[in-house]
């Protein structure tokens, strides 16, 4: 491999010169360098074995640097994926390049006070919300995607930006027998958002959260109440996602209107789904990735915001499973 420097720019020409290896490291489409552009504010133009980067100088490092690794990788049998590159860039502390204007950080407003999203990753999920229609937060508990997407959705409302909000989340854990449990419909699915709950009277406060309840403006629904629904002017917040099915998640992504932003936050490696039912978040991750306007925005372990020991919990847990995967 070998690299000429220039001002702000790169030339880097990759051996061995193989179309197949070549094709694995760009991804479809270019959906892996494409990923780096975006993460790392460069830009990739890449003609056989030859990548011109061009961009700040230690963003242009980084990309060099990484795409070698990469490149490694796929040499050594490795299949890459856009997870995969988003794990590499993680791992490597990459993304703090890319947190934006370091004078100019997001900050959330509500009743209660100013949120400030912690390290890159939430930064640029709250930005994505702002932006796209459709945002989807992936990663272990404790990373702070429900949180934030409450806090979105509150600020929006006292924004007046939407008319009401939308909790919803599949009570499976429940099942069939949600009939059968005592109150009436808030009550009986209360234990499945409580999180959400926590996270609005926090943030403005339980006797004003009670009131907007009452008044149908902050709506709490379990995902099958939503069939044959059109929402617009709403912030709908799907929690739990890695819990639904591919006709549940397909159902909630077409109940959007206009003047309505989605949030649908999951843990893949958290599914209580039966055993042989495939998880409506997995498969929508595969049906949508190409599809322009839908934020996907992933969390891993280091981005946990709770007691430091969550942090290990959830590593631990992580390199358990992929021990016993391989046996």
């Amino acid at each position: 491999m070998t690299a000429q420097t220039q001002a702000a720019q790169r030339i880097l020409t990759l051996e061995p010169n193989n179309s197949q290896l070549l094709a694995d490291l760009c991804g479809q489409l270019d959906e892996h360098l494409k990923l780096i552009e975006q993460r790392l504010s460069v830009r990739i133009a890449a003609r056989a074995n030859t990548f011109q980067i061009s961009g700040d100088d230690d963003a242009v490092d980084d990309a060099v640097q990484l795409i070698k690794q990469l490149y490694l990788e796929v040499q050594g049998g490795a299949h890459l994926s856009p997870e995969s590159v988003h794990l590499h860039l993680q791992k490597a502390g990459l993304e703090q390049i890319s947190q934006g204007d370091p004078g100019n950080p997001v900050v959330i407003h509500t009743k209660k006070g100013s949120i400030k999203p912690r390290g890159g990753n939430q930064q640029r999920y709250v930005r994505a919300i702002r932006e796209c229609d459709i945002n989807f937060g992936i990663g272990p508990a404790g990373t702070g995607k429900t949180y934030l997407a409450v806090a979105c959705a509150v600020e929006a409302l006292l924004g007046h930006g939407v008319q009401r909000i939308l909790l919803v989340r599949p009570a499976v854990e429940a099942g069939e027998k949600l009939g059968f449990l005592p109150g009436d419909l808030a009550q009986k699915i209360d234990p499945y958002l409580r999180p959400l709950y926590d996270a609005l009277y926090e943030m403005i406060g339980v006797e004003t959260v009670t009131k907007l309840i009452e008044r149908n403006v902050i709506e709490i629904a379990p995902l099958a109440y939503m069939r044959g629904r059109t929402l617009n002017d709403s912030f709908i917040i799907l929690d739990e996602a890695q819990n639904t099915t591919r006709e549940q998640m397909k159902m909630f992504l077409t109940r959007i209107g206009f003047g309505s932003t989605a949030v649908i936050t999951g843990d893949a490696t958290q599914i209580d789904l039966p055993r042989g039912t495939p998880s409506g978040l997995l498969h929508v991750m595969q049906v949508l990735k190409d599809i322009e306007g839908i934020s996907v925005n992933y969390f891993e372990s280091r981005d946990v915001v709770r007691h430091p020991l969550v942090q290990r919990v959830v590593e631990a847990y992580a390199a358990f499973d992929e021990q016993h995967a391989r046996t």
